[in-house]
């Protein structure tokens, strides 16, 4: 297997035609042999970033760096990189061992050779016993396991990832994510996936990059993400935390104090952005609030119940509050069940100052 190769984006931008910027002037740095993680809703640019890594589609402006070359107008087959795709794209007519040897063929390597090698990987997979089937005759799990062999065969520098997971059963899942970690670990080459899954993202990834609309929003190791966003997108879109929006009316040596629509107010850490009069926003962990204890001033506030789901281990508690919509609050199933609450209760919210965070602004 190849060494690992860091990669390197430069002010990244994609354009498709005059008016549509799919992905706009980013730079990021994958540090070889990382797992990382490209997050984002649908039309985000996660899938043209991974892309335009792979040389799949061609960079607008910037520049994409592999170890210590530039690969940014190099075609796909000059880059060290292999990409498996959303449909796997295995060939119906060949048995595995001619499917996952297909790329050496095409480089003209000894039949004996490639057959030989396209073995080692479908055993490193744990399908060398299936070596004589088609595809038509493996289960989607399996599949997956044949392209991974694919891609692999060429010891690549890094492996690209479109969605890998997007087609498998959630049971199938959880078992493939655990496959795909150990694959990274044991072969210490750098991936990148493409997912919409936060809960994949998360337990996948050395590093995880939120994009929204074509910008980086943060990228960080798994658990900075979910104990620091960065930005509202980014407390949303995770949905551990709630969002307070406000003005800032008072800084003081312990924090400042935020002003919300329909004389709300809370208090927040102290952050060098922060500035009375301008507009500022605070996320609060949905697992941090305790429910039917009497706040401290700023430090919370009585909400009516609105919906209530079970969770497993936890309840799902939804309130509305005059200038606060949505605040969700994750309580332990026990706590709950000691203290029950009914949709329409006036329930009293509180949480730590520690457990507020301040945000930056969004990316765009």
């Amino acid at each position: 297997m190849s060494s690992a190769a860091t990669i390197d984006l430069a002010s990244v931008t994609k354009r498709y035609g005059d008016d549509a910027v799919a992905v706009d002037a980013i730079s990021l740095k994958i540090k070889a042999g990382t797992y990382c993680c490209l997050l984002g809703p649908s039309g985000c640019g996660k899938t043209s970033t991974l892309r335009m890594i792979a040389g799949h589609e061609t960079v607008s402006s910037g520049d994409i760096r592999l170890g210590d070359v530039v690969v940014t107008d190099l075609p796909p087959a000059k880059r060290h990189t292999s990409m498996m795709f959303q449909s796997y794209a295995l060939f119906p007519h060949l048995d595995l061992v001619d499917n996952v040897a297909f790329s050496l063929k095409m480089k003209g390597t000894p039949k004996a050779e490639r057959r030989a090698k396209a073995l080692e990987m479908l055993k490193l997979m744990h399908m060398e016993p299936y070596a004589s089937r088609r595809p038509a005759q493996l289960s989607g799990g399996q599949q997956q396991r044949v392209a991974l062999a694919r891609a692999l065969i060429t010891s690549p520098q890094a492996l690209l990832l479109d969605e890998p997971l997007s087609a498998l059963d959630p049971f199938l899942k959880v078992r493939m994510r655990q496959e795909l970690k150990r694959l990274q670990r044991d072969l210490g080459v750098t991936f990148v996936h493409v997912t919409h899954s936060q809960e994949e993202a998360m337990a996948l990834a050395d590093l995880v990059v939120v994009m929204s609309n074509g910008r980086i929003e943060q990228a960080a190791e798994p658990r900075e993400i979910f104990h620091r966003p960065a930005t509202a997108f980014v407390a949303r879109f995770m949905g551990d935390h709630n969002v307070l929006a406000g003005k800032v009316t008072a800084l003081d040596a312990e924090g400042a104090t935020l002003s919300a629509p329909e004389g709300v107010s809370f208090r927040i850490p102290s952050a060098p952005h922060l500035a009375v009069g301008e507009v500022a926003e605070a996320a609060v962990r949905r697992d941090r609030i305790a429910i039917g204890e009497s706040p401290t001033p700023g430090l919370g506030f009585t909400g009516h119940v609105r919906n209530i789901e079970y969770r497993g281990g936890s309840m799902k508690v939804v309130l509305d509050a005059p200038g606060v919509e949505d605040f969700t609050v994750y309580a332990d199933e026990a706590a709950f069940d000691a203290r029950p609450h009914a949709v329409g209760d006036a329930v009293a919210l509180s949480w730590a100052l520690p457990d507020v965070c301040v945000l930056k602004p969004s990316a765009h």
